[in-house]
């Protein structure tokens, strides 16, 4: 459940195990052209999931001349600290639009086995029998399945259906998006300011081009929604100088809201959840569609893995899955929600001991290593 681009990536591996799926989601697969301004909602894949677009035939849809590469990431604190890490060998990250992703994915699907894959509907009640779960559809008759996946997002259908918790934290913060031109060139390095309990990211796209990502107070997100795109970017020059030249506005501002989801439990009876709807985390890292790709290829993994044994939807099969799955969510959970208390805090001790902290992580190669393996999805070097 979820045409989402953790949904197809899952829909995909699965399918080339050799097992029949449907993938139901309300809306139908869209169409998507490149529009010059670039798409609103971007993503910072990592290496692994790079990776795995590319074994998945996806990549190759890609129009690499949009695509942004971070080789470096460079973060400024609000009172001296800076921090800068990369691997000028390799990337740490490339910035690839949603609505990209989502096609390249959809491309690869059709190519392999036309329109059957997709079903457009919507489901309103499950049913769990001893060897399979039946789903209730609106518009098509009832579906059996061995194994039911909710990659259905934040609000999931399936998590409230099943009556599975979900523990919400939020920021009361807006991420407000918006792509630039800018005059000098990004040089492949990501840019990130924590100001004023704010986050302000500057992401490298093709050519002349960033995706600004500012994690923005609610009173603070409505003020920079109600300028026009110029007065925006005037009010970011103002927080964050010209470190790009000068910068013009390509779209329109949107925003979407920040919270942290937890969900204790992912998996269980012939049901398991992925990407948002078995967690949420704060965007200042930038791994939330890496944490659901991660999802998704470990549950095609831990299937794939049971061999002549149980079926798909067998109960201990999903317990490995959860299992195998709970360490890194809690580790970015903690990280991101950490991070994000630590700058948040104005007082005269927390200003100058996390920036200090900074400086002294910059002196440090090996800290600086596991930070650029953790961004990279891969073990330290």
């Amino acid at each position: 459940m979820g045409g989402g681009s953790v949904g197809l990536s899952l829909a995909l591996m699965l399918l080339k195990q050799g097992l029949q799926i449907s993938l139901i989601d309300r809306r139908p697969p869209q169409s998507w052209a490149a529009p010059a301004e670039f798409d609103s909602r971007v993503y910072a894949l990592n290496p692994q999931s790079c990776a795995l677009l590319d074994t998945l035939g996806a990549w190759k849809y890609l129009d690499t001349s949009r695509i942004g590469i971070i080789k470096e990431m460079e973060v400024l604190g609000d009172a001296q600290g800076r921090l800068r890490f990369g691997d000028r060998s390799g990337y740490l990250a490339q910035v690839v639009e949603d609505g990209a992703i989502q096609s390249a994915l959809r491309s690869v699907l059709h190519d392999l086995y036309g329109s059957a894959w997709f079903q457009v509907d919507e489901a309103h009640s499950l049913h769990l029998n001893p060897c399979d779960i039946s789903i209730e559809l609106n518009a098509s008759p009832m579906l059996k399945a061995s194994l039911l996946v909710g990659a259905d997002g934040t609000n999931s259908w399936l998590r409230k259906t099943l009556e599975w918790e979900s523990i919400r934290h939020e920021y009361k913060q807006q991420g407000v998006v918006i792509n630039l031109s800018c005059s000098e060139p990004h040089n492949e390095i990501a840019r990130q300011w924590f100001l004023d309990g704010e986050v302000i990211a500057l992401l490298p796209l093709g050519g002349h081009h960033i995706s600004l990502v500012w994690s923005a107070h609610q009173d603070q997100a409505q003020q920079l929604l109600a300028l026009d795109p110029a007065a925006l970017v005037n009010a970011l020059r103002d927080k964050i100088g010209e470190p790009l030249g000068s910068l013009r506005a390509l779209s329109q501002a949107q925003s979407f809201p920040l919270e942290l989801v937890k969900v204790p439990k992912i998996a269980g009876e012939r049901c398991a959840l992925i990407g948002d709807a078995a967690h949420g985390v704060h965007p200042l890292a930038g791994q939330g569609l890496n944490l659901g790709f991660a999802d998704a290829a470990c549950l095609a993994q831990t299937i794939e893995e049971r061999g002549a044994g149980p079926d798909v939807g067998d109960q201990s099969l999903l317990r490995r899955y959860a299992r195998r799955r709970a360490l890194p969510i809690s580790l970015m959970q903690g990280v991101t929600d950490g991070l994000h208390q630590l700058f948040s805090q104005n007082t005269f001790i927390h200003r100058p001991l996390r920036n200090i902290g900074m400086n002294l992580v910059n002196t440090v190669p090996y800290l600086k290593s596991l930070i650029v393996s953790n961004a990279a999805g891969s073990p330290p070097r």
